[in-house]
């Protein structure tokens, strides 16, 4: 070896060593300014969340993950409007990209989507962890708040990333949702799952030794405060939501349901249950969860044309920042869009087929084989816009194998062939005036949908039972047997339209994913048992099997008054007795105008309510214009319109004698007792609105 070669090798090692530490100082340097700008940036937004405190909120800085000693969350938010993981970011040339499979986050030219993975499975982590104390999942949202930006506005699988300035007012403007009890409870659950944040300062590489310290003795802790049942956490859940309006109500989700809410299918899923058991709320937070989890949009539809409204109003109340990505319309307004769409022009003229059928019946049924069978034309359109038209049935002979479920009047096949020729004339009329009534409208919204052509992922239907065998297959065809994509959800009980079908006649199977929800959180006791009274002999065709069905079994939770079953023997006398019930209402302690409703069974009557309060100086609301905003007004529509909806009181205005009591006698014919039977239903509809007083006013015959 040549003179100096060893101490040549110890230079060169020195030098590569120095190079190391030099690269690992730059590393270093760097991490100083980064974790120095973290921690500007997580003063800056403690400043930001501060005036929260003044509005019942907690801010819980530097918090550790759970399970975790090294991973840390900036901040947790926890007050009325639910749960807030608040991530604090100052990243330098962030850019959205919106593409149609979601959005991306980019950096410069870099894909940073994937580092909010950490956040998401934070927010899971800390759901999974409240859904043992009851919360609903989406009650736990997750924020990246950018203090360095001050016009960002995005969502990420469910992360939502905004500026600064719009964290206050995103926060406050959730409403409120939790309780002052439930708050407590979720901030206990959440200080013991998340303890402060304890990092080390001391370099890795150095180790310092020092004789232990002697420990100090402890100070006496104040006794802790006994942790309240979970009946005990209920009943004021239930007594706070009560003081509430009633919309407050309608958008609670109770802790068991939470379960059904998050279960997944894997195709066509059914959730069914009598009235009060929540089947809509349940719909609601579904809707929010499969658009949390999924890219793509959300449909949410319903037969009632004013229904979808008030969803809408209520979801932006429950998860506001699923909001943009979930569609509410009614089945008809949305087949209206499909065709507009595919530049179909919309020839819906109800009043004018509604002209043509009664000339049609004139000609050609009252005098001819059908009006011979029976003389009540309304029968008979029935039968061709639910059971014909209802199902797109196509020739005579799809027609005489058609099992007509929910018809009660059997048809031999001569009868059906006379049917099928009164439903022809009635066609051939409609084409040559070039009019659609509201069966075209859906079957030709139907012929343009291709399966699987559609930008939505998921579809949710709300009172499914009320919609034709052509309006489900239409919205099955948006989406087909994908998992959590087709979701059905109503009960049988509650069906007050004729005609029916089953699901299998569709190509439609729910087998294994179905749910029945058995407890009843609305009703008192005493409401549900008077309004089951009605209908406990009566049936329905279930859509699953094609069997006449019974009413859902349910757990009633609640006890109340007796329902008020008030007997008149002139319009005039029930209608003083109806403002005077409504007067004592409203001077009662706790009770707001709207949640009261007065309902009637038809349109006319209605109006004569309203008019009839008006007088009285009641402030009033039509359902027809309602939109699940709080009014200061008592609220006045058909019992069609109440579908979907709950109010504290309901007055039944106008009752038929033949529907209650001993009264309640069917009238002569097999189509009579059909339409006595969905007339009860109807009014069993409207009796379990009530979720606290239930008056009826029932007029002489």
């Amino acid at each position: 070896m040549a003179g100096g070669s060893s101490a040549t090798l110890q230079a060169d090692a020195a030098q590569g060593l120095a190079d190391e530490l030099r690269r690992q100082a730059a590393v270093h340097e760097q991490m100083v300014a980064n974790y120095h700008a973290a921690a500007a940036s997580e003063r800056r937004l403690e400043k930001t969340l501060a005036p929260l405190r003044n509005h019942g909120y907690h801010v819980l800085a530097d918090r550790q993950w759970p399970g975790s000693r090294k991973a840390q969350v900036d901040f947790l938010v926890v007050g009325p409007s639910g749960v807030f993981i608040v991530d604090a970011k100052s990243w330098r040339d962030v850019r959205i990209q919106r593409t149609g499979e979601g959005t991306r986050v980019f950096q410069g030219d870099d894909d940073v989507t994937d580092r909010f993975d950490g956040l998401i499975s934070l927010g899971d982590t800390i759901a999974d962890i409240l859904e043992d104390i009851h919360l609903a999942p989406g009650q736990v949202r997750t924020l990246a708040v950018f203090t360095n930006r001050r016009d960002l506005k995005a969502t990420v699988s469910g992360v939502e990333l905004m500026s600064e300035p719009a964290v206050v007012e995103r926060i406050l403007s959730a409403g409120r949702r939790l309780s002052e009890v439930e708050v407590e409870r979720v901030l206990r659950a959440l200080t013991e799952a998340c303890p402060p944040y304890a990092a080390s300062a001391t370099p890795a590489s150095v180790v310092v030794s020092a004789p232990p310290a002697v420990a100090p003795a402890p100070e006496p802790q104040p006794e802790e405060p006994a942790l309240l049942t979970v009946d005990e956490v209920q009943d004021a859940a239930y007594a706070g939501l009560a003081a509430e309006p009633i919309e407050s109500w309608m958008a609670f989700l109770h802790p068991d349901q939470i379960r059904v809410v998050r279960r997944s299918f894997n195709g066509p899923s059914r959730i069914r249950g009598a009235a009060g058991t929540g089947k809509t709320v349940v719909g609601l937070h579904r809707a929010a969860h499969i658009a949390r989890l999924h890219p793509g949009r959300v449909l949410v539809t319903t037969y009632v044309r004013t229904l979808p409204e008030v969803l809408r109003t209520l979801f932006r109340r429950l998860a506001p920042e699923a909001s943009e990505r979930v569609d509410f319309i009614s089945i008809h307004a949305f087949a209206r869009s499909l065709l507009r769409a595919h530049g179909i022009t919309v020839k819906l003229d109800s009043v004018a087929a509604d002209q043509i059928w009664n000339t049609v019946w004139r000609r050609h049924g009252a005098p001819g084989e059908v009006g011979a069978i029976d003389r009540d034309q309304r029968y008979w359109q029935d039968e061709i816009a639910s059971v014909i038209k209802g199902r797109g049935l196509a020739s005579l002979e799809e027609y005489e194998n058609c099992s007509r479920f929910g018809r009660e009047r059997r048809l031999t096949l001569p009868q059906r062939a006379a049917v099928w020729r009164l439903y022809l004339a009635y066609e051939t009329e409609l084409r040559a005036a070039d009019v659609w009534d509201f069966a075209d409208v859906i079957l030709h919204a139907e012929a343009t949908v291709t399966p699987g052509s559609s930008a939505y992922r998921a579809v949710v239907i709300d009172e499914a039972q009320d919609l034709s065998a052509a309006m489900i297959r239409l919205l099955h065809r948006l989406v087909g047997d994908e998992p959590d994509a087709f979701n059905l959800i109503g009960d049988g009980q509650q069906s007050i339209y004729p005609g029916g079908y089953t699901l299998g006649e569709l190509g439609i199977s729910i087998a294994g994913r179905g749910v029945v929800m058995t407890r009843n959180y609305r009703n008192t006791r005493e409401i549900a048992t008077f309004a089951a009274s009605l209908v406990g002999d009566s049936g329905f065709v279930d859509i699953e099997s094609g069997l006449r069905g019974r009413m859902d079994a349910a757990e009633v939770l609640r006890e109340g008054a007796a329902p008020a079953i008030a007997r008149f023997p002139t319009v005039a006398a029930h209608d003083a007795a109806l403002v005077a019930r409504v007067r004592e209402l409203l001077a009662t302690p706790g009770v707001h105008p709207g949640d009261v409703a007065v309902l009637a069974m038809h349109r006319w009557e209605v109006s004569s309510v309203v008019k009839l309060l008006g007088a009285a100086e009641v402030p009033v609301v039509d359902l027809a214009k309602y939109d699940g905003r709080v009014a200061a007004a008592v609220k006045v529509g058909t019992i069609k319109r109440a579908k979907g909806l709950e109010f504290k009181h309901v007055l039944v205005a106008h009752t038929p004698a033949r529907l209650v009591g001993p009264a309640a006698v069917p009238e002569n014919g097999q189509d009579a007792g059909e339409r006595v039977e969905m007339e009860r239903r109807e009014l069993y509809v409207a009796m379990t609105r009530a979720r606290d007083g239930l008056w009826v006013g029932v007029l002489a015959p």
